[in-house]
């Protein structure tokens, strides 16, 4: 396979979040923290040229602020679907709305939730660079962005097919 040939898989979980009496889980925002690290995830995806040509995010309230917040660290706009099934969403379920992507992304994202976003990195990575697995299977915290170089076809897209080229942890600093 030549370059052309793979695209990539970029899997953000939501930054922290906060826990307010009486709210839905649904409608919780992020906290403090959140808000500091999700631009900093944002950037950290620009530097390393991971910017997505498709987001698609869950539809909770903190997760499209992870995407708020993110984004707008990109320099360009780049297409979002809020989508229901990644709020809860399994591994499977999740790998089933990637293999749904239309062929021409090159580069998508998915912004949603654990325990789904890891065990969908672990579930898709056959291979990996360096301590990016391993890190991954110890820990997926908050504003974890794992990269995946995924063969062929979005549709075509199986269980250990992708190689994890990195797991990362953005953090911005305590004012």
């Amino acid at each position: 396979m030549t370059a052309a040939d793979f695209r990539r898989l970029v899997v953000l979980r939501h930054a922290k979040s906060a826990w307010p009496d009486d709210v839905a889980d649904h409608e919780r925002p992020l906290a403090p923290r959140g808000r500091r690290d999700a631009p900093v995830a944002g950037r950290w995806l620009r530097e390393a040229d991971c910017v997505p040509d498709l987001a698609v995010c869950s539809t909770a309230r903190r997760t499209r602020r992870t995407w708020d917040l993110a984004s707008a660290e990109f320099g360009v706009t780049t297409p979002v679907i809020h989508d229901v099934r990644l709020y809860g969403a399994d591994a499977t379920e999740l790998l089933d709305v990637v293999r749904e992507t239309p062929a021409h992304v090159r580069t998508l994202m998915l912004i949603g939730h654990n325990p789904g976003m890891q065990d969908l990195v672990l579930m898709l990575a056959g291979e990996a660079d360096g301590m990016a697995l391993e890190q991954t299977r110890t820990k997926f915290p908050t504003s974890a962005i794992a990269v995946l170089r995924v063969p062929g076809a979005w549709s075509d897209l199986d269980e250990g097919a992708a190689r994890l080229t990195g797991m990362v942890v953005p953090r911005g600093a305590k004012p």
